[in-house]
């Protein structure tokens, strides 16, 4: 959280400011099973581009929320993994989880 300008007061708003934008939570959805390299992320994060998945892979990673490891091979691997602070989100994606199967009953 040090690269935010401001944190805000509300901590509702703190959250949102991480994990705010869906593309966030279905990265986090996808680190929550294991570690995973790049087109991996790819593939099962649908319709997100290149740009916006490094874009966001980076904010988390400077948010805590993610780990990079780059391996020195040619061509570079890199993969990402949840931290201990991106782990803490489960409980919340579990929530929503269930809130969307309810609803989806209900439909």
């Amino acid at each position: 959280m040090e690269n935010m300008k401001k944190v805000p007061e509300c901590p509702v708003e703190i959250t949102l400011q991480l994990i705010g934008d869906k593309w966030k939570v279905l990265i986090i959805r996808d680190l929550l099973t294991g570690t995973k390299r790049f087109s991996e992320l790819m593939r099962s994060v649908t319709g997100i581009t290149q740009k916006v998945l490094t874009s966001h892979l980076r904010a988390m990673e400077a948010a805590g929320l993610v780990s990079r490891k780059v391996y020195p091979e040619v061509p570079p691997k890199v993969e990402y993994s949840l931290t201990e602070t991106g782990y803490s989100l489960k409980p919340i994606l579990d929530s929503m989880v269930l809130w969307g199967m309810q609803y989806k009953s209900k439909l």
